[in-house]
């Protein structure tokens, strides 16, 4: 029997990246899969948002994410992004879909085009325009006529764009699904009647539209036909089809979590999520998309939610900066090689289930094709052994192991073979930057433009997304009489808002901040006021973390090039008299030799925003972590806060920094801070793989080695330790080296029981000097064994330097 290996494309986009010709193919689907060219596909995907990079990451991304197994690229649409005013539309730089597309296509990979229009995603008014807001007689999200015109409109702008580039799969092009609407469900049900007519209505427009490929329509049960309905969440193997004759599919597998300022980073570990997709697949799904892939960063003002970090790096198996995150990246490889080697088998027939034990099931996919098999233990705590077809199994806890032939394992979910990077940030030896500063004029908003009203004001009809900053401005009359001026009492101010942020200013001195979180946005500020006898003047600077009049260096432009030479700056010893809140910081840097990916150390200052070049990097906050961060296990059903990392840590102290944004010398910098900072010691600072760790057991599942010509017999092959440095990298040192039965996790290895001694020497003679290595775990390759009789593993950790 031959192999069953699908190439990564076929049909369509395999003869557009290879022939360069269009050729078209046919989209469809069944209760079994999506259909290209009427061949059923069990399809991997993976969310990478073309906003959240920069074009030049683009081809890089996606050549990581085709490296790891995917068939396809998923990405929202950013209607806010495209028309920031009406009629007006934006398709440059970073959003610039078409090249966006044409990079996927140039890979050889498929594309969901989420189209929304609204689409969440922790973005700023959730991918709404603002005008939107302001359109007479609108409301969002229901079958009301302003909104679905705008809708509408949006909508048919690009799919017009797309279709005159040929873009959609009916024409050759990439694109083999489009949504439209985005989690409306449980709005929907607020909404009643008006909301299922609304989703009828956005069906009916998005099919008329004649794309030639599927819609779907996710967390939206009521999906009317043909539009097909599918799942988000961190598991989906209770979800079905709302009709027999679509497929399962799964938009959006939550491979990590959003972060927010105060809160502690989120983790999922890659056991689970491969677990979680192994489940879904082995109950009939057949589309899987990891949101996120690559999460990148929320430049700009573009972080929504509120409170969202300027960081989406979202666990995601490519990190915010570009660079593979592993084991994540490579453990699912394997899991969707695994899957491959399976497909014919699994879009061809329902699955026999088979009890294995109490909490043990086999799914059996018998066809003409061939035999598979998924072995499942659900329990979270203990090993299973089972038997299967009269052969035995040890599944560890929490997990699926893979059989493409019904006897042979080439993966386990919950059995890791690849190597663990850890990452640094590193400076490189570069020198400081030399600062100057220009303060905000807190006294002299008096003589700016106002407008005079009773009551605070809804920010966002003041603003018009047009800053974060919003002033409110009063003054009072103390008379010298006043019994606290004499010794009473002293007065307080009290202040409430639905805002963000609050800063209380009182002559001109910062009396007091307040915040509020992403779970209870309302701010109340008590404090003292510290009043004067005659005229006091109150400022309340207004803060918005996530819709985002302004400030005085805003006007003037002094985070742009030509804007930063209209003042006059500070420098020298007035620079660092005290940490002045209100105050912007500006200072030039060289562009560091190398290619490593670079960021801002921020972790000296307090809160605000940064521009380079006259770009804005994005919003910073030296907000510390609360949480609860006492250890993670991969077994158990997973939610947000059950894996934390970062308690106590500033929740972003790093932010990402685009090369393609700078020039070779005399790059500017400026950095507004609200509260108060040493800019003296932001640092300029490189990412980069510090070591990398493998821990493999001799028995370990081989997929590279299985040979299904020997069909249907059981297979025992050798397992290897792989270990790789980032390019421009080689291993310098072998940290720890032991082959017999270690302890521990990377970074805190220890020696078991059983151990040889020539571990070390063996790791330092296969690896020192290399970019990359691979040792075979067995006695021969040690020199012996060191405990007949018992399973042995080697762990390793191994430093990676750059290569001299």
């Amino acid at each position: 029997m031959g192999r069953w290996w699908p190439a990564a494309l076929l049909g369509c986009a395999v003869a557009v990246a290879v022939l360069a010709a269009a050729v078209e193919c046919a989209v469809t689907y069944d209760k079994k899969a999506v259909m290209i060219d009427g061949q059923r596909r069990i399809l991997f995907s993976g969310s990478i948002h073309y906003p959240r990079s920069t074009p030049d990451m683009w081809e890089g991304l996606i050549q990581k994410a085709k490296d790891g197994g995917l068939d396809v690229i998923q990405t929202y649409v950013f209607w806010n992004g495209h028309e920031p005013t009406p009629g007006n539309y934006y398709f440059e730089e970073r959003y610039d879909l078409v090249r966006f597309i044409k990079t996927v296509q140039k890979a050889g990979l498929f594309v969901h085009l989420r189209i929304g229009p609204y689409i969440c995603g922790e973005w700023n008014f959730g991918g709404f325009p603002v005008w939107l807001k302001y359109v007479p007689g609108i409301s969002f999200r229901t079958d009301n006529e302003p909104f679905k015109t705008a809708m509408q409109g949006f909508t048919e702008k690009i799919v017009g764009m797309m279709k005159s580039e040929k873009l959609f799969a009916s024409q050759g092009g990439p694109i083999i699904l489009s949504q439209i609407e985005n989690e409306y469900g449980p709005e929907g049900k607020e909404f009643g009647a008006a909301g299922q007519s609304y989703i009828n209505w956005a069906a009916k427009m998005a099919v008329g539209l004649g794309t030639g490929v599927p819609w779907v329509m996710c967390k939206e049960e009521d999906a009317p036909d043909p539009v097909i309905n599918t799942c988000n969440g961190f598991y989906c193997d209770a979800f079905s089809a709302n009709k027999p004759y679509k497929p399962m599919m799964w938009t959006e597998a939550w491979s990590g979590w959003f972060t927010e300022f105060g809160g502690t980073i989120r983790q999922r570990p890659v056991e689970d999520l491969a677990f979680a997709v192994a489940r879904f697949v082995q109950k009939g799904g057949s589309f899987i998309n990891y949101y996120m892939y690559h999460g990148g960063t929320n430049f700009g003002r573009t972080a929504g939610g509120p409170f969202i970090t300027t960081s989406y790096d979202y666990d995601a198996p490519i990190d915010e900066y570009g660079l593979v995150r592993e084991p994540k990246h490579s453990h699912l490889k394997e899991l969707h090689r695994a899957v491959k080697l399976c497909e014919q088998a699994l879009v061809s027939v329902d699955p026999e289930i088979t009890t294995l034990g109490t909490m043990q099931e086999a799914h059996v996919f018998r066809s003409p094709s061939g035999c598979a098999a998924f072995l499942a233990n659900y329990n979270s705590n203990s090993y299973a052994k089972v038997v299967f077809d009269n052969e035995n199994y040890s599944l560890p806890p929490w997990s699926i192991s893979i059989l493409p032939d019904c006897k042979n394992v080439v993966f386990n979910s919950a059995t890791i073979g690849v190597q663990t990077s850890q990452m640094q940030m590193w400076a490189d030896g570069a020198a400081s930057m030399m600062w100057e500063r220009y303060d905000e004029e807190v006294d002299s908003l008096a003589a700016a433009p106002l407008l005079t009203t009773t009551g605070l004001l809804e920010q966002l009809n003041v603003t018009r997304d047009s800053s974060d900053y919003l002033w409110y401005i009063t003054s009072v009359e103390i008379s010298p009489s006043e019994n606290f001026l004499q010794g009473g009492k002293p007065l307080s101010l009290s202040v409430q808002s639905a805002g963000h942020t609050l800063h209380v200013f009182i002559n001109g001195q910062l009396q007091g901040s307040a915040y509020g979180t992403r779970e209870d946005r309302r701010i109340k500020y008590n404090g003292m006021a510290n009043l004067r006898a005659g005229t006091n003047k109150i400022a309340l600077l207004s803060v918005a973390c996530g819709l985002p009049v302004g400030l005085k260096g805003e006007q003037m432009n002094l985070n742009s090039i030509e804007g930063s030479s209209s003042v006059e700056w500070m420098q020298g010893s007035l620079l660092a008299q005290n940490q002045q809140p209100l105050a912007w910081y500006r200072a030039y840097f060289e562009t560091p030799t190398g290619d490593e990916p670079l960021a801002l150390d921020m972790g000296s200052m307090g809160k605000g925003q940064i521009w380079i070049n006259g770009q804005s990097i994005g919003r910073y906050w030296t907000a510390y972590a609360n949480g609860d961060c006492k250890g993670c296990s991969y077994t158990g059903t997973f939610r947000a806060p059950k894996c934390q990392a970062g308690c106590g840590q500033p929740t972003q102290r790093w932010y990402h920094v685009p090369r393609s944004w700078l020039q070779p010398t005399r790059n500017l910098l400026v950095v507004f801070e609200e509260l108060g900072g040493d800019s003296s010691k932001i640092a300029l600072v490189k990412r980069s793989v510090s070591s990398v760790c493998a821990d493999v057991s001799e028995d370990h599942p081989n997929i590279k080695k299985w040979q299904i010509e020997s069909y249907g017999e059981r297979e025992y092959h050798r397992a290897k330790v792989h270990l790789r440095c980032a390019p421009g990298q080689s291993i310098s040192a072998i940290k720890f080296a032991s082959f017999g039965t270690p302890m521990g996790t990377c970074g805190s290895f220890q020696q078991g029981d059983c151990h040889s001694a020539n571990s070390h020497t063996v790791l330092e003679k296969k690896c020192i000097g290399l970019q990359r290595c691979v040792v075979a775990i067995s006695p021969e390759s040690f020199g012996g064994d060191p405990c007949p009789n018992v399973t042995k593993r080697v762990a390793v950790e191994a430093v990676c330097s750059p290569t001299a």
